[in-house]
């Protein structure tokens, strides 16, 4: 069993901007949605919810822009503890918000454009490491 208190982790940035998209809980998924090296498309009763490359959505589309990514790199083992608050906690006693998107091997941590190199600053200082872009 994979149990780390507090996971010093490998994360690299994705070269894109992303956004978070709300489509409607009935939408079917867009074909733009589904490109590029990364995005996720997740339906709920209350929404369909769309993040992928900025470039490629709509202006019509309900969104919010301008979303960096960093990947932990993977896979992980689902046994591993702590891994999203290892990330999350040292970024939220900064007062840097952030979505996280989970997969299979791996998870996505989004962090606004604006404080995309702070927020890097802040992971190395809790001891992480940052893979150059």
């Amino acid at each position: 069993m994979a149990v780390m208190a507090n996971p010093k982790l490998t994360l690299s940035p994705l070269p894109e901007t992303f956004a978070i998209c709300r489509l409607g809980p009935n939408a079917a998924p867009p074909p733009w949605a589904a490109t590029g090296l990364f995005y996720s498309i997740t339906r709920t009763a209350d929404e369909l919810s769309v993040i992928c490359a900025e470039a490629n959505v709509p202006g019509t589309v309900t969104c919010n822009r301008g979303w960096r990514c960093l990947k932990v790199d993977g896979p992980m083992d689902f046994n591993t503890i702590g891994v999203v608050a290892a990330l999350s906690q040292p970024l939220a006693a900064a007062g840097v918000s952030v979505f996280v998107v989970s997969s299979y091997d791996t998870d996505y941590l989004l962090v606004k454009r604006e404080n995309f190199e702070r927020a890097q600053a802040i992971l190395r200082e809790s001891g992480h490491t940052i893979s150059s872009e």
